[in-house]
């Protein structure tokens, strides 16, 4: 890749998780923990991200109440539990925002496709094209548990591999089915499908609503939908993958794979497998942007955000670990990190703060200058759709005649 090349536009994205990614981080003396299921403090911390061009926003969300474990609870007292719906958060902030991307986390092991289909078009409607959906699955047993409809084998380390990685690969094959019949409820009103003509008493063309009859191993939805077909005509569909069977979901399924490389070989070696199983989808000519998972602690030198690091470990009374790479320095130095990495393939970042407001400040007011110097950001909103800002067309629908 020649150096021009190296320098073109990055996305960034911002994960918000309560008042950062790291457990002690509402201990902080900027923290504000006791707002952190009001309206207010969400929409103050999307409107920051907006300020600072960020594509889009993503909000974690969960069936069960935070813990240290990832496959059951904890019963620590010391570290944030609780969330507020995640859709409904960004419903919220949408009408008071104009241009950043709204991503909400949907669990789809235990919700209604066509639930969410609605959902989430009507968020696209309520933030005039800016909608996206993440998809996660879930295997615990508090979880399904919480919904009594779906019962879920033991802990993985309870499970032969072979049982355990089976379970996985199921779970996620029924991402895969939720994501299509998603799809074609967004599609099973045709885009002029609505007339509106008071002189004629016709408001909807019921020849252009269209039965989407999907019938699968999980879900057998006839439609269609409630919900017209959004501004977007597909809000985005995101998913996080760490490795196989969720690549394969990704590249089956997702606009945008959130994906967690440790170095820049990594990076290109996800893009290239991500490529393969677009291929082997029939999705090769479509586009999915890969956007690498990067946690955050960010200072005007970088000796200022290691001590920050280990004084909120101390807190919590061990060292923080993450999936993605942690990230401690400066913002000059994550903008090396960002135009090193990006050569590897990666179309964008989504970055974690490890402390809010911290280190969201440090990525609007500070990283996202230093990228501009360089070439690689945006000066000012050039859409005002999400698509738009991800360069992705606004798909044509399945059912419509030729």
């Amino acid at each position: 890749m020649s150096e021009h090349e190296a320098s073109l536009p990055v996305h960034i994205g911002i994960a918000l998780d309560g008042a950062g990614w790291h457990p002690a981080a509402w201990r902080e003396p900027d923290a504000r923990p006791a707002e952190l299921f009001s309206a207010g403090y969400w929409t103050e911390l999307v409107k920051e991200a907006e300020r600072g061009l960020a594509d889009f926003v993503t909000f974690e969300d969960s069936l069960s109440v935070q813990s240290v474990h990832h496959d059951r609870p904890d019963e620590r007292t010391d570290q944030v539990r609780g969330r507020i719906d995640a859709v409904l958060v960004a419903a919220r902030v949408a009408p008071v925002t104009s241009n950043i991307g709204l991503i909400p986390t949907v669990i789809v092991t235990h919700t209604e496709p066509f639930h969410v289909s609605k959902a989430i078009a009507t968020l696209d409607y309520v933030s005039t094209g800016r909608a996206g959906v993440r998809v996660r699955v879930s295997g615990r047993q508090d979880e399904a548990r919480n919904f009594g409809r779906l019962s879920v084998p033991g802990r993985p380390e309870d499970q032969d591999c072979a049982t355990a990685g089976q379970r996985t690969a199921d779970l996620l094959a029924e991402a895969a089915d939720y994501v299509e019949v998603v799809r074609r409820l967004w599609d099973s009103w045709e885009d002029d499908a609505e007339i509106r003509d008071v002189a004629s008493g016709r408001f909807v063309d019921r020849d252009k609503l269209h039965y989407i009859d999907f019938s699968g191993r999980w879900f057998s939805v006839r439609g269609p939908s409630i919900t017209p077909r959004p501004p977007q005509g597909q809000p985005l569909v995101c998913a996080l993958g760490h490795g196989q069977p969720a690549f394969r979901l990704i590249g089956q399924a997702a606009d945008i794979a959130f994906v967690t490389p440790h170095d820049r070989d990594e990076a290109a070696a996800i893009v290239i497998e991500l490529r393969k199983e677009q291929a082997v989808a029939g999705r090769a000519g479509e586009g999915l942007h890969v956007v690498a998972d990067v946690l955050v602690y960010l200072d005007h030198d970088g000796q200022v955000a290691l001590g920050r690091k280990a004084r909120l470990d101390e807190l919590a009374g061990r060292e923080y670990r993450s999936d993605a790479l942690i990230f401690t320095g400066t913002p000059a130095q994550l903008a090396d990190l960002i135009q090193d990495w990006q050569q590897a393939g990666l179309s964008g970042f989504r970055l974690r703060p490890a402390a809010i407001p911290h280190d969201l400040h440090a990525v609007t007011r500070a990283l996202v200058p230093e990228l501009q110097r360089r070439g690689m950001f945006r000066p000012a909103y050039e859409a005002s759709t999400l698509r738009g800002l991800l360069g992705l067309p606004r798909p044509a629908n399945r059912y419509a005649a030729a």
